[in-house]
């Protein structure tokens, strides 16, 4: 039976492979009839410029939208290279690095839930690429699968790893969300030792992510010390410099807050929903963590960042991969006996459901740009422009309901 059986498998890799490259060259085709701007990627190319140039990076406005510079310094440090390329070329490279980046992201997510396959990695790169966050973050020549990809690869490896930590803590140093991954390594050591006596390998992961990211920030320091001083004294305290909090494109619950309440300050009512949100997600990551569930773990606290964060943008939410592929290959998380099959339908039907939010475009149907039209939407117009964090709030309903019910059976 092995032997024959060897050939079928075999031969889905290279037909997986075939779709995959199939389907990136249409998207590439459907990238280049859309004359994407890539207006990310030439921001990031003036910053290298200007750290080259010795210029005042924090006071930079570049392209036509006059955008400024958001990232801490150390990004700006890995951008100087993009000035060693012409515009077509850099913006040739970023498709096809953040095409290969999508597959790494996709595998490493796989891995979290023992599924790891290379025809299972060619066949889910094939459909992810047409999502909106990553057809976004591919059109912005954003940086948000590189960001993941360290984050995954720092938490799929073995937790007593030499380079534990680096990831995260690097990730951290080139914009400040994934910090939150560190965070709840830290609380997960922290309630380790409380209820057994051992931190286990959290502490330790966590103390190498600060210290990455001590490091990198230190290095930013040293080449760029203006630049770090206006940061870390000014620029991460003044959130509207990254754009309109009511924007549509801000899937986080300051701006879905800022929209529902039609002002462009949500003041309290976002702190509160915030520190609610942070605390309820991040415990969810947290027993899901210590409960041996790794990859709900990781998927919760993404979720929960992306939720609290002042601004998301509908291109950070590529989390929403992970976060389909964990519903859709329940595998070892299915409950066993007679409700098997109900789990893992119902896992299944939120798996379809999760992708048809994020692949839909549905939020762009509402209406949007010059003139704030956003403070005017009304119910149904509400509702499309708070898809992500609505799917990403019944995902944390989810996994918390299914910690719970293992809670009881236990």
């Amino acid at each position: 039976m092995t032997v024959i059986a060897l050939p079928r498998v075999r031969r889905r890799a290279p037909v997986a492979l075939g779709a995959c490259l199939l389907s990136f060259a249409a998207f590439w085709w459907a990238q280049r009839a859309a004359h994407v701007s890539m207006i990310d990627l030439m921001v990031y190319r003036a910053e290298g410029e200007t750290v080259r140039a010795g210029g005042d990076l924090y006071a930079l406005r570049t392209t036509e939208a006059h955008l400024p510079t958001t990232y801490p310094p150390f990004a700006a440090l890995l951008f100087t290279p993009l000035t060693l390329l012409d515009a077509s070329t850099m913006r040739a490279l970023a498709t096809a690095g953040n095409l290969a980046l999508l597959v790494v992201f996709v595998a490493l997510s796989l891995r979290l839930v023992d599924h790891a396959r290379v025809a299972g990695v060619w066949w889910a790169s094939a459909a992810a690429v047409w999502c909106e966050p990553v057809w976004t973050t591919v059109r912005y020549g954003q940086i948000n699968l590189l960001l993941g990809v360290l984050v995954l690869w720092d938490l799929t490896r073995r937790p007593w790893h030499r380079w534990a930590g680096v990831g995260i803590g690097l990730a951290a140093a080139i914009k400040l969300t994934p910090a939150l991954f560190a965070v709840f390594l830290l609380v997960t050591g922290v309630v380790a030792y409380t209820r057994r006596g051992s931190a286990g390998p959290w502490l330790r992961h966590a103390r190498g992510a600060a210290v990455a990211f001590a490091g990198a920030t230190l290095l930013a320091a040293s080449a760029l010390p203006y630049d770090s001083w206006r940061f870390w004294s000014r620029m991460v305290f003044e959130t509207g410099r990254v754009g309109l909090v009511e924007d549509t494109a801000n899937q986080s619950l300051r701006g879905v807050l800022a929209r529902l309440l039609h002002t462009t300050q949500p003041g309290l009512w976002w702190v509160a929903a915030a520190a609610v949100a942070g605390s309820l997600g991040l415990g969810v990551a947290v027993a899901a963590e210590l409960r041996g569930r790794r990859a709900w773990a990781v998927a919760a606290c993404a979720v929960t960042a992306l939720l609290i964060s002042p601004v998301s943008w509908s291109h950070h939410w590529v989390w929403c991969v992970p976060m389909v592929l964990i519903l859709g290959t329940r595998g070892r998380t299915a409950t066993i006996g007679s409700a098997q099959a109900t789990a893992v339908s119902t896992a299944l039907v939120t798996a379809a459901g999760t992708s048809l939010v994020f692949c839909s475009y549905a939020l762009w149907w509402v209406p949007h740009g010059p003139g704030r039209l956003e403070l005017q939407q009304t119910g149904a117009q509400l509702t499309l422009s708070a898809l992500y964090e609505g799917a990403g709030l019944v995902f944390l309903t989810l996994i918390g309901v299914r910690l719970w019910r293992t809670c009881r059976t236990v």
